[in-house]
């Protein structure tokens, strides 16, 4: 047992109707005795899919001591409820950035021969999320590019992100974008501090935005080993600023190419605080 944020039912307000039962396909709550109840731990994952569907506002979150939310238990409990219910309980560890209970739900349901496309989980945000227009999946790479790349003069100061979202944080795992690609990390700070930003590096690969000084660098090396693992990645550029808090992620970057066992091409590019290409 350990402190864990979990949901609460406040009796007083529920009045049973059931809405949020639906939209908890972890199988947590049950109407018992006309109310809603959490019926186990194990399987309320915390995040809260249920809140957004209770009109009586019954549903809160509350951080106490309860039994560690168990992924394979609840996957024992979803898959005898159909596909559909499967791919809404994906998307909401998706829609949550929950990607190391996605990835072990993922790799449970193929020993129970069950097949998930990553596709599946790439349309609407989960229900209840509360899903943010600025974390939605865009991709808009066009044949059209083709001809700004033939008259750059023409196209001085064209812009080169095609995708979104960005921040690493928030660019799922299976993006139908970064299979295939060449991926740029860059620094926060790097695309104020360099004017070509976009043409030199941005240009024609995916871009993912991070700080290695005020972000969880173990978090990043996770997410981009599983970015590995899903994808087939052509090559990484790491873009950071000359200051030493920038070197952080390249170790990062570079241990989680070795853990996956690809050959992925890795550079690595630092520009001063002057914003001058220095390698």
């Amino acid at each position: 047992m350990a402190k864990r944020k979990i949901i609460k039912i406040v009796e007083d307000k529920c009045n049973g109707c059931g809405q949020c039962i639906p939209n908890c396909p972890e199988g947590a709550l049950q109407i018992i005795d006309g109310k809603a109840r959490l019926i186990s731990d194990l399987f309320c994952d915390g995040l809260g899919a249920c809140i957004g569907h209770c009109p009586q506002g019954a549903i809160i979150i509350e951080e106490r001591e309860a039994e560690k939310y168990d992924e394979k238990k609840v996957m024992d409990n979803i898959i005898k409820q159909g596909k559909n219910t499967i791919v809404a309980h994906l998307k909401h560890l998706k829609e949550h950035n929950e990607f190391g209970y996605l990835k072990e739900a993922m790799d449970y349901l193929v020993t129970k021969g069950i097949k998930v496309r990553p596709g599946d989980l790439m349309d609407t945000p989960c229900a209840g999320s509360g899903g943010c227009p600025g974390s939605r999946v865009v991709d808009s790479r066009k044949k059209e590019t083709a001809k700004l790349d033939a008259s750059p003069l023409d196209y001085k100061g064209t812009p080169r992100l095609d995708t979104w979202p960005v921040q690493l944080k928030l660019v799922p795992a299976f993006a139908p974008f970064l299979n295939g690609a060449d991926i740029l990390i860059a620094a926060d700070c790097v695309p104020f501090a360099y004017a070509d930003f976009h043409e030199d590096l941005l240009k024609g690969k995916v871009l993912l935005v991070g700080c290695p000084k005020l972000d969880d660098v173990a978090y990043y090396k996770e997410k981009i080993s599983q970015i590995l693992a899903n994808n087939d990645i052509k090559s990484i550029t790491y873009a950071h600023m000359e200051v030493p808090c920038c070197f952080g992620l390249i170790g990062v970057i570079q241990g989680a190419i070795t853990d996956s066992g690809k050959d992925v091409p890795f550079h690595d590019v630092m520009i001063s605080i002057k914003g001058e290409r220095l390698k």
